[in-house]
């Protein structure tokens, strides 16, 4: 039986893969960045900016979602998609890190974890069996097991006690998830011990899901000791499955990422940098509030088409957000979302071309060579 979710992989360079993901509300070419819609939308951005981007998978949140509008609401809206009026595929995560970011309003037990509502502190309990059900009425395509994903920097024995619990959870969730039409992915947790990470690995895969995630880094972690961990991993997932890297939004860690045999990863990163007055270039990060960009009338980066490149001045975008007005962090954050939409195509053509980690060390040159403030 197929999965309502697959990956169909097509060319290979090294451990790189390009390949296309196979979804109810349609295909995307890997590997694919999934701009973050925490709360059923992506900050600045409409639908249509989105489709004109070329944006593959949109994620919700199934926390924050929970709370505000209630998934009784989005169900009866036609799930996430009709009520966001999204009509491409989309993933919803289970909460698992909140489990992380609400470290100090969070119970955890073996049954799951009870929070305190960031909204009205208000006392819930998430469950592997609510979230699942949850994330069934959101409709997204893809949904997430329950885990916890621990600090970078806890102790081992944590780590350990931890993984366990969280593949306790993801049996629970899939034995609870009964939507047609939804994939479930399973999530690989461990920290930074390479045992730790493999038994989490051997526990995730021997359940089973329609693909997997690999967790519980970028977390404060070392961007050596990260990419260490999911170069243990990732080879060692199954080929036919999504490989998705959960929070790495950073050109270079991109690629990093893609090396290793990622299809889809997600991160915050490129809508909170825009809305801080900063854009991603090819030589850099770019921030507008510098005082020298004041009388810059050229384009804002003269090798991106954008709609915020081929429309507007880097002086008048650096007035915008200078002015805090919403325009400015639209225009921004549209022109982020669409840079990394714009590297991984151009990453998944050098996979195709033989070339990617000629063409990936090159990139870096130039990045780190050119960084600005």
């Amino acid at each position: 039986m197929t999965a309502p979710v697959s990956i169909e992989i097509t060319a290979r360079d090294g451990e790189a893969r390009a390949g296309v993901l196979h979804t109810p509300h349609g295909s995307v070419p890997t590997p694919t960045f999934m701009p973050v819609g925490t709360k059923g939308t992506v900050k600045g951005l409409t639908p249509g900016d989105l489709e004109t981007i070329g944006a593959g998978v949109v994620l919700g949140n199934t926390y924050h979602l929970y709370f505000r509008p209630g998934p009784d609401i989005v169900r009866e809206a036609g799930g996430l998609h009709g009520f966001s009026g999204w009509g491409g595929p989309m993933l919803t995560d289970s909460g698992g890190y909140q489990v992380f970011s609400l470290a100090k309003t969070r119970k955890l037990s073996e049954e799951g974890v009870e929070f305190a509502s960031v909204y009205d502190g208000s006392i819930h309990a998430f469950t592997p069996e609510l979230t699942t059900r949850v994330q069934e009425d959101l409709g997204a395509d893809i949904a997430m097991a329950l885990d916890e994903c621990p600090p970078a920097n806890a102790e081992r024995e944590y780590h350990r006690e931890s993984l366990r619990r969280t593949a306790r959870w993801a049996e629970r969730c899939k034995e609870a998830h009964t939507r047609s039409g939804q994939s479930l992915f399973g999530i690989v947790q461990g920290g930074l011990s390479p045992d730790l990470r493999e038994e989490s690995l051997s526990l995730t895969t021997d359940i089973g899901f329609d693909g997997y995630a690999v967790g519980g880094l970028s977390v404060g972690e070392s961007r050596e000791e990260m990419l260490g961990m999911l170069s243990l991993v990732s080879p060692n997932l199954p080929a036919d499955k999504p490989r998705y890297f959960m929070g790495i939004g950073d050109p270079a860690g991109i690629l990093e990422v893609i090396r290793l045999g990622v299809d889809m990863f997600d991160c915050v990163l490129p809508t909170r940098l825009a809305r801080h007055g900063s854009v991603l270039t090819k030589d850099g990060r770019m921030n507008l509030k510098n005082a020298r960009f004041r009388r810059d009338f050229s384009p804002l980066d003269a090798e991106c088409g954008c709609e915020a490149c081929s429309g507007y001045t880097r002086a008048y975008l650096s007035h915008l957000v200078r002015e805090d007005e919403m325009l400015g962090h639209r225009l921004l954050t549209y022109h982020n979302v669409h840079f990394v939409t714009e590297l991984c195509r151009e990453a998944r053509g050098r996979i195709e071309a033989g070339d990617f980690e000629r063409w990936m060390e090159g990139f870096r040159r130039r990045v780190s060579g050119g960084a600005k403030n």
